[in-house]
């Protein structure tokens, strides 16, 4: 039985598109980065998370283009805060695009109901969390159903956000 690919050989091995599309209003809250940031702490993405942009820069640097849509409630949550303010220097410094857009205008949207990446509009990287958005399960898939779907809902959310330097929070 063949081991599933890492993380980092799936951005690896990409070689057009890496999308990926978040919808929980709070993620791994047990992170030391969001404790020091509440704590007032002031962080260095490129530093906190200096492994992330190097596996982007390797990506993006080959040609591949990296996306990342959030849908998330207004007004915002703590971690949405936190999000917002290191999204600057953690992914667009490293080369991906980034787009917000509010639930509030997302309620015509067919959604999955996960997290998910999304590489060369067929393997899904689904992202499975618990209730406080900690514990994070994966489950690769390359049902075309399900990747046609993703596609889809990454896409439609992605044409109706808001770019991050014009994303205001609220």
């Amino acid at each position: 039985m063949m081991r599933p690919p890492t993380f980092e050989e799936l951005f690896r091995d990409c070689q057009r598109t890496a999308v990926h599309l978040e919808m929980r209003d709070a993620y791994m809250k047990s992170d030391p980065a969001f404790i020091d940031w509440k704590a007032g702490v002031v962080l260095d993405p490129a530093e906190c998370w200096a492994d992330w942009h190097a596996i982007v820069m390797e990506a993006t640097s080959r040609g591949v283009e990296v996306r990342r849509a959030r849908v998330v409630s207004t007004p915002v949550s703590e971690y949405i805060r936190f999000e917002h303010e290191v999204t600057e220097g953690l992914n667009i410094a490293a080369g991906e695009g980034v787009r917000w857009l509010s639930r509030r205008s997302a309620t015509d949207i067919a959604l999955p109901g996960n997290d998910f990446w999304l590489f060369d509009s067929h393997l899904v990287l689904v992202n499975h969390f618990d209730g406080e958005g900690e514990n994070m399960e994966v489950e690769l898939t390359e049902d075309p159903e399900v990747a046609k779907l993703c596609e889809s809902a990454f896409e439609a959310v992605w044409q109706r956000a808001t770019p991050h330097a014009a994303f205001e929070l609220f």
